[in-house]
């Protein structure tokens, strides 16, 4: 699990099949202290949190809690948004 922020959204208009319905956010992953930015942003799936640009998220890289999220083995996704960050 890494702490990261929201900075945008992500909108593509083919996608893989697992990946219909699904909000595709951008996030910055974050250092440990939650506000440096640490590494590349990284496209992330937010199928029930509901995020939005400026909130600080928990994410992690499980692919197999993604799998289980859209219910597809063959989903090329490996970022997943887990929660939101209390201030």
């Amino acid at each position: 699990m890494f702490p990261a922020k929201v900075i945008g959204k992500a909108i593509s208009t083919v996608r893989h099949p697992a990946l219909k319905g699904q909000r595709l956010l951008i996030v910055q992953p974050l250092m440990l202290d939650g506000r440096s930015p640490e590494g590349f942003p990284q496209i992330c799936l937010d199928p029930q949190v509901g995020a939005r640009v400026g909130d600080r998220v928990i994410i992690t890289s499980d692919g197999s809690l993604v799998a289980e999220q859209v219910k597809s083995k063959n989903c090329p996704a490996r970022w997943t948004v887990l929660g939101i960050m209390d201030d």
